[in-house]
């Protein structure tokens, strides 16, 4: 009888520490483990896809009424409706994936166990997955650019960099929560505070213009204000692209990228233990 072969994990130096080599080896299991994500996330539902239009919809009409009409937050000559739907869109992505990314380990727990791949899969799978979602919310954008007349400008081209950098860091954060979770399992009953407090530090019901210029560096250190306001500057025009907060945004979330990822490794030995 052949034994089959046995895979050793050990802790890597360098770059190889990141494990992008050996994720390119598992290719196949990780777009299968995303196909299935999107599969299993509407499976039995009645509306399906639309759930994705709906959460940001409904959250924008509570925030108009709210933020908009009662608290009367500016919104930089922008309809209030279409300046929030503008960055939930970003922060719904985020917040979700970033939910989820956390809690992968625990509920791969079974997989883990029984197979060897590289089990920086499991967080980076919600990432990839909630894309979807994401890119269904962005299209209602359209529609309410055209209700309230706003014509999209070249601006728009920034796009993709955003996208790139909301879901790098939604991807270091969850490879860092999910190290966490899977050692103490108080992250998963701390996720809901955390993400109230994420969002009202990001500037989802207010513009960034509140900030005085002395402390608008400071604030760019949290990736999602440079998301945000660039997506308002990319897709509602009459304000210049905020470089400034999107260079701060790119290097944060590298850094918390890497460093996520390099926790993730120190603990991957304990993971089939614990989780």
């Amino acid at each position: 009888m052949v034994n089959p072969p046995v895979k050793t994990i050990e802790r890597k130096t360098g770059f190889q520490s990141l494990g992008f080599r050996e994720l390119s080896q598992y290719r196949d299991l990780f777009f299968f483990l995303v196909w299935r994500d999107i599969q299993v996330l509407y499976k039995q539902t009645v509306l399906g896809f639309g759930w994705a239009i709906l959460r940001p919809v409904f959250s924008m009409i509570v925030f108009s009424i709210v933020f908009g009409k009662l608290a009367k937050i500016p919104s930089d000559g922008v309809p209030y409706p279409l300046f929030s739907y503008v960055a939930l869109v970003p922060w719904m992505y985020f917040q979700t994936a970033m939910v989820a990314s956390s809690a992968s380990l625990i509920g791969g727990a079974r997989l883990i166990s029984r197979i060897y791949f590289p089990r920086v899969i499991l967080p980076l799978t919600p990432v990839l997955a909630g894309l979807v979602d994401f890119v269904i919310a962005l299209s209602i954008v359209g529609v309410l650019m055209s209700y309230y007349d706003v014509a999209p400008t070249w601006n728009i081209v920034v796009l993709p960099l955003l996208i790139l950098i909301m879901a790098l860091f939604a991807a270091g954060i969850g490879i860092w929560l999910s190290a966490l979770a899977a050692q103490y399992r108080d992250v998963k009953f701390a996720m809901p505070f955390i993400g109230q407090l994420m969002m009202y530090a990001a500037p989802v019901v207010w513009p960034v213009s509140l900030i005085p210029d002395k402390y608008r560096l400071l604030c760019g250190l949290y990736p999602m204000v440079g998301v945000i306001e660039g997506f308002r500057a990319a897709l509602l025009g009459g304000r210049p692209i905020p470089w400034d907060l999107i260079t701060e945004a790119i290097v944060m979330s590298l850094l918390v990228f890497i460093v996520g990822n390099y926790v993730f490794r120190k603990t991957e030995r304990l993971v089939a233990d614990v989780a």
